[in-house]
């Protein structure tokens, strides 16, 4: 009996890695060297997580070497200014990296003052939340975060699900 759970769960794992088309790596490298001109910390030295929640999600970006001050000093300045950037409906910096294209951009950038983007300082880096009751602008943020975990994929994972009353507070 063990052995058959095993081998479902491993088919299960293959189909859905095979239903996950591969990303192009000439788009990651296209990507990664727009990215440099547009945040100013290292991507190889850090990490971009991003978490889908029921109200929208938090993105975070922490440098892999907890001691690195001059990396968290420099995600704490771009963090702070992407939130404050994304309040006005500004997501100029996305764009440039990813594109017009890119998937929830548009749609955040016409929501200026329905999501409230909450940056947040972190150990290791910083944080924005990012939460909205307008269900057509959660699907927005979880689209964006998609785009993001796609177009990053040497340097995102994907967070795990949380809900907003559990997220901690800084």
């Amino acid at each position: 009996m063990k052995n058959s759970a095993v081998i479902i769960i491993l088919a299960a794992a293959a189909n859905v890695a095979l239903a996950i088309p591969p990303v192009d790596p000439a788009r990651l490298d296209e990507v990664q060297q727009r990215g440099s001109q547009v945040m100013p910390f290292a991507l190889d030295k850090t990490l971009h997580i991003f978490t889908k929640s029921a109200g929208g999600g938090v993105q975070q970006v922490v440098a892999k070497n907890a001691g690195d001050g001059e990396q968290i000093g420099l995600i704490r300045q771009h963090l702070i200014h992407l939130a404050a950037g994304f309040a006005r409906g500004d997501f100029s910096g996305p764009r440039r990296i990813h594109g017009d294209e890119m998937p929830g951009v548009q749609a955040l950038s016409a929501a200026a003052g329905q999501v409230v983007y909450q940056y947040r300082e972190l150990p290791n880096g910083a944080e924005i939340e990012y939460q909205s009751a307008d269900p057509a602008l959660v699907e927005a943020i979880h689209a964006y975060f998609e785009a993001q975990l796609s177009d990053h994929a040497r340097h995102a994972m994907q967070g795990g699900h949380v809900q907003h009353h559990d997220h901690p507070r800084q």
